[in-house]
């Protein structure tokens, strides 16, 4: 009996070593500030997978921490700049005028695919946006984008004339030039707000991509799922590390971090958020939201084609004050997206 008793005390110490040396096996811990619903594929897809490829590739050496935030989004940048945690998400045009190259990626009608969209926006910083230095302060980790935006509203939108002088909430970006082209009347609040501000009547709508009626409960506040063929814009994420956190480790992990980041980062949260948009289409048919499915032969599309006409050298001109030559750079841009799109 004795005997039995020390080799379950030798066992328990055994397991007791064995735990104490695997939660003390990372020698750096990044902390992560994440801040949409569990449900979002950021939170369910990849962050979970972002911290698998670094501990994989840090043999354990680095531990990725996932921590809800519930600060406001715009404030991330700041909060990672300043070292209040290491890495985070967050929208390009919820700081206007810093990050005004990224949006390349949100003029109407040059992305249906989220996760092309996203490797493109990524290939076209490397070659021509990252002399600006936008990102000076960060390391920016990767890049991407959302599906198509659409229209989820709690009013039928047959032709634009039904648009003009509604209550619109906006995130910001080159959605902003659509939405003074609509007439609308613009709200701007981050994505998480649209579902208070629909159930109290503040706006008529939102401007988001299909995923939302699932990830942000936009079904049970929205009445109408209005999708054109080529969306009516994108929005331009970035995943971003401080950078001294990012110094502060070996050369070996810094490298592992960067190799399982960039392209492969872009790729895969551009295809997770893309993805996603079906479950938003499938959740609005649930609930009973009436979704419009419009082709490329209907009015109202051909009506917002022509509205949209010109925005994309208002990007152009937007950007006159950078380095970058910002013709080329669209060439490319559009042209990576044919390619990855075969």
């Amino acid at each position: 009996m004795i005997k039995l008793k020390k080799n379950l005390l030798w066992a328990l110490c055994g397991t007791s070593i064995l735990a104490s040396s695997m939660v003390s096996a990372a020698d750096t811990t990044l902390h992560v500030a994440t801040w949409l619903p569990p449900t979002s594929s950021q939170n369910s897809i990849v962050w979970p997978t972002w911290k698998k490829w670094v501990e994989k590739a840090t043999d354990g050496r680095v531990e990725v921490v996932i921590e809800n935030y519930t600060g406001d989004p715009k404030a991330l940048f700041d909060t990672v700049e300043d070292g209040v945690y290491d890495v985070t998400f967050a929208v390009n045009a919820y700081l206007p005028g810093r990050f005004k190259l990224t949006s390349v990626a949100e003029i109407p009608g040059e992305i249906t695919d989220a996760e092309v969209g996203s490797v493109a926006l990524w290939n076209t910083y490397e070659k021509f946006f990252k002399p600006d230095q936008e990102f000076a302060g960060l390391e920016l980790l990767a890049l991407f984008v959302h599906g198509p935006g659409q229209l989820q509203t709690n009013f039928p939108v047959n032709s634009l004339e039904d648009m003009k002088g509604k209550k619109m909430r906006i995130g910001g970006g080159l959605v902003n030039t659509l939405a003074e082209r609509l007439e609308v009347t613009p709200i701007s609040a981050p994505a998480p707000k649209s579902y208070e501000l629909l159930q109290q009547g503040v706006v008529d709508g939102t401007f988001l991509p299909a995923e939302q009626q699932s990830t942000l409960r936009l079904s049970e506040v929205t009445t109408n799922l209005t999708l054109f063929p080529k969306g009516l814009y994108t929005t331009a994420f970035s995943i971003i590390m401080n950078p001294d956190t990012l110094d502060s480790l070996s050369q070996q992990d810094r490298d592992a971090i960067l190799s399982v980041s960039g392209e492969k980062l872009s790729r895969l949260a551009g295809a997770a958020w893309g993805k996603a948009d079906q479950d938003g289409i499938l959740a609005a048919k649930e609930a009973g939201v009436n979704v419009v499915f419009l082709g490329p032969d209907d009015a109202i599309v051909k009506e917002m084609n022509k509205l949209e006409e010109g925005i994309d050298q208002a990007w152009i001109d937007s950007v006159s004050d950078r380095k970058a030559d910002a013709k080329a750079a669209l060439a490319y841009f559009r042209k990576n997206v044919n390619e990855l799109s075969q």
